[in-house]
């Protein structure tokens, strides 16, 4: 009742309990969050006209319009905002009025991809523009499985796993069709595809451990004129300078191929051209990408000393994926680690790095020189995390491990010179990556790293990297199948980490988070 006077919480004033601790909160420095309305209306109106007017402005929002605009991410890439979502949010409004699930949409875009990767693998000009056109079509059922689920509020973990899931499949099996195909023409372009492959991964590692180190750092600060912590770094600055010009914000989005530019070159490429083209477009694209985003990333690292914590050093830890040998190196020098600048983490990981994939690519795959180079690696990984990764630029611990270890078989199958080694090796690499990205979705969830034994069982990266090596130089100096070895080995990796990833998925109820991890 109006004529009762103010309701509870608004003092005879007038004006709203709420705002006063607000405007206390704001005045002790305390951050308070202002969630943006757009159209939607908020009021506590006090008297008789403003709740008619505040009835008024209710009545006036069009609440299907606005779940619509809602269903669609708020930060997304130029080509999604602008050629994909004005028309599949109407797709997603499509499936939901018909009962069709978000699973189901997302099963949908894995089959259509599936579906082009056959087609590119054909070889013919008919099939590379049929793969072009369902690739297009399988990402635009990628995005209305989001969309989907934000209109019809249907979201589970199974569904995040799916998603993060599938659409590194779908890319990663639509470069092996392009390599099928090219062979089926006569080019072997396989180390290309397995090239890509190992680049996009890589970037994808470096986002998501840039974004644990940094998620709940606390910047060092410098006092200001007026007493209050000042925190920033120039190239933060640079950054939001160019943000508050509209254009600018699309530009930077773009030159970092997100998935929807990066699927879009890929299909109109398919369709116009050759794989080899689309190998090389994307190789040179990505790579661009990966050094814009890694060299603002570093100048914000050692400019800003961050202050990282406990569980920032625990994430990228577990994301280094070390494995029994590591460890024990990590245990056996971990004292006198400790003494030693803590700059040393990412120069002892860059080192062996560096040794494991200099040996692979300037010596003799069969001689003694690969596994030399791989035992420096295990001793310098060891010595890269005997101590917390807290270090400035730490976060390029594991970036620098996946680099190494999948640049290392990439390199031993391209140089052995035997048959069948690249498309095995792509295989090796597809199973590892998805070891990692599964130990990511799972970190990013809260959930933490996969169980110990499992790393232990697939021997960490640094293990892996041994034994890739000690097999080539067994088995290529004594012309032995070096291709069925690494077969093996992919279906034993991929078998175990399979199964307890889809164990833990299915059964642990674990609250998934699915980011591709590249700044759109």
């Amino acid at each position: 009742d109006p004529g009762a006077g103010p309701g509870p919480g608004v003092p005879a004033g007038g004006h709203l309990l709420t705002d006063e601790i607000v405007r206390a909160l704001d005045a002790e420095g305390t951050a308070v969050q202002r969630p943006e309305l757009g159209s939607l209306v908020a009021a506590v109106p006090l008297d008789p006209q403003a709740r008619a007017e505040a009835e008024t402005a209710v009545a006036a929002v069009d609440d299907e319009a606005v779940r619509l605009r809602s269903a669609v991410k708020a930060r997304d890439g130029f080509f999604t905002t602008f050629c994909i979502s004005p028309y599949s949010r109407y797709i997603a409004r499509w499936c939901a009025r018909r009962g069709l699930t978000p699973n189901q949409v997302t099963t949908a875009s894995l089959l259509t991809a599936l579906i082009a990767a056959a087609c590119a693998a054909t070889g013919t000009r008919g099939g590379y523009v049929a793969a072009g056109v369902l690739l297009l079509f399988s990402f635009v059922l990628d995005c209305t499985d989001g969309q989907l689920a934000r209109y019809s509020l249907q979201y589970s973990t199974m569904g995040a796993w799916l998603d993060a899931t599938f659409d590194r499949a779908k890319e990663y099996a639509y470069y092996a069709g392009l390599a099928l195909g090219a062979a089926r023409g006569g080019d072997d372009v396989w180390a290309l595809a397995l090239g890509a492959m190992v680049l996009q991964s890589c970037r994808h590692v470096i986002d998501f451990s840039f974004n644990e180190a940094n998620v709940d750092a606390t910047a060092a600060t410098t006092s200001g004129a007026a007493g209050k912590a000042v925190v920033g770094t120039p190239t933060a600055a640079l950054s939001s300078k160019l943000d508050s010009v509209g254009w600018t914000v699309w530009v930077r989005r773009m030159i970092v191929l997100p998935i929807g530019e990066r699927w879009a070159g890929i299909a109109v490429l398919t369709a116009l051209t050759t794989p080899r083209i689309v190998f090389y477009a994307l190789l040179v694209g990505c790579a661009f990408a990966a050094c814009y985003t890694t060299a603002g990333r570093v100048l914000r690292s050692v400019t800003r000393k961050a202050i990282r914590t406990e569980r920032a050093a625990t994430a990228l830890g577990d994301l280094s994926d070390s494995g029994p040998l590591a460890e024990g190196v990590a245990v056996l020098l971990r004292g006198a680690a400790r003494r030693l600048p803590s700059a040393l983490p990412f120069l002892f990981a860059f080192a062996g790095g560096a040794a494991v994939v200099a040996t692979a690519a300037f010596t003799r795959v069969g001689g003694p020189w690969p596994v030399v180079g791989a035992a420096v690696y295990v001793l310098l990984s060891g010595l890269a995390v005997s101590r917390p990764l807290k270090g400035a630029l730490d976060w390029l611990v594991p970036p620098v491990f996946r680099a190494a270890e999948y640049s290392t078989v990439l390199l031993l199958a391209a140089r052995s010179e035997v048959n069948g080694a690249l498309p095995a090796a792509f295989g090796l690499v597809a199973a590892v990556a998805y070891h990692h990205y599964d130990t990511v979705y799972r970190i990013r969830g809260g959930t933490g790293s996969p169980p110990h034994w499992l790393v232990r069982t697939v021997l960490g990266h640094e293990g892996r990297t041994l034994l890739v090596t000690a097999l080539a130089a067994v088995l290529v100096t004594r012309n032995t199948d070096f291709t069925t070895a690494l077969t093996v080995l992919t279906a034993a990796v991929a078998l175990v980490v399979l199964y307890e990833s889809i164990r833990f998925w299915v059964s642990s109820g674990a609250p998934a988070v699915h980011d591709e991890g590249e700044t759109a």
